[in-house]
């Protein structure tokens, strides 16, 4: 065999040997692109999941946070209107005629009367007349005074002698008692 036969060889075992590895090499480039395609795969759908599930998220806080500002104002809006209710009565009882005042503070008086025998009873300017009229018509109340008026919508303030025990017996005062007991059923009522 000669030189050149013996290169051929070479040169041919060189060709498979090239060509084997190049074959290897495909083979593992595929592999390697396969698994990284399946990677990438796994990763966007991953992406996809946190991503809807972020979004799910975002939108359940916007929905909460929307839900809580509209309650938030109905429940303003249901205050302000009790309140205006409340305001409204006051204004009412005020425009009662006298006799109704004169009833009501004889009531009031007989009521302080249990807890102060004697004293000043202080009232607002409107019903001035009305408590002087009971004091003077109503035996059981001549050790009470009348002092000057205050500012209340109704009603009387009783004072004991020198002070030390005062009884609100104001129209707001009995009113805030029946409206802090009856604001649910009110509410209800109103609101549903």
């Amino acid at each position: 065999m000669g030189l050149e036969a013996v290169v051929e060889e070479i040169r041919e075992k060189g060709k498979k040997e090239a060509e084997k590895i190049r074959a290897e090499s495909k083979q593992e480039s595929d592999q390697i692109l396969a698994a990284a395609g399946k990677r990438a795969q796994q990763i966007k759908l991953a992406a996809e999941a946190e991503s809807v599930k972020q979004t799910t998220h975002i939108i359940d806080q916007e929905t909460s946070a929307a839900n809580l500002l509209v309650k938030r104002e109905l429940l303003n809006t249901q205050k302000a209107l009790l309140d205006k209710v409340y305001e409204t009565v006051l204004i009412e009882i005020a425009g009662l005629p006298e006799s109704f005042h004169r009833e009501a503070i004889k009531k009031l008086l007989t009521e302080a009367q249990k807890e102060i025998s004697q004293g000043k009873i202080y009232c607002n300017k409107r019903d001035m007349a009305a408590v002087k009229a009971v004091i003077s018509e109503t035996p059981e109340f001549a050790k009470f005074k009348v002092g000057t008026p205050v500012d209340i919508d109704g009603g009387v303030l009783v004072e004991g002698e020198g002070g030390e025990l005062q009884i609100d017996y104001s129209y707001r005062t009995f009113l805030a008692k029946v409206w802090e007991s009856g604001l649910k059923d009110a509410s209800d009522i109103l609101f549903g």
